[in-house]
């Protein structure tokens, strides 16, 4: 039998809908940070903890599944993932987190549950490994953190 790869230092950070327009989509709940700021962040905070980042972003939820299918393939040790609106709604990346047995990550810059109720729930959440919710960018950071020990 088999034996599974050994995890690469790589991390996928994937991006869904609406994310491209961070910084200036609903500054009062998002934060000022683009999500180009935040991947630099995380290339610098990578770096030191001796890991790769691959940041992608889609507004196409079949370009998700397709990520996370791809991220088992490559090995990658991570994956941080912020769904976006697919987290509430999207049954196709439940099951594609479930179906991968690279552990998943689900990050929110807000905290769902102190928002609309339909926020509330999460497919996301239900099939990752854990969740970090409501620290503005610092939310990756802190999923890389946890990603660096997997």
């Amino acid at each position: 039998m088999p034996t599974n790869p050994v995890p690469k230092n790589l991390v996928y950070v994937l991006n869904g809908p609406n994310l491209n327009l961070l910084g200036t989509r609903e500054p009062e709940i998002y934060g000022h940070d683009t999500l180009d700021d935040i991947a630099g962040q995380l290339e610098d905070r990578a770096r030191e903890l001796g890991l790769e980042i691959d940041m992608r972003q889609s507004n196409h939820e079949g370009h998700l599944v397709d990520w996370l299918h791809e991220a088992q393939a490559q090995a990658a040790r991570a994956v941080i993932l912020n769904a976006g609106a697919f987290t509430h709604t999207s049954i196709a990346i439940h099951d594609a987190i479930k179906s991968v047995r690279t552990p998943v990550i689900e990050v929110h810059l807000s905290s769902p549950h102190a928002r609309e109720e339909f926020r509330h729930h999460s497919y996301v959440g239900r099939a990752a490994r854990g969740t970090i919710a409501g620290f503005g960018a610092l939310s990756y950071l802190l999923a890389l953190e946890a990603a660096a020990r997997f």
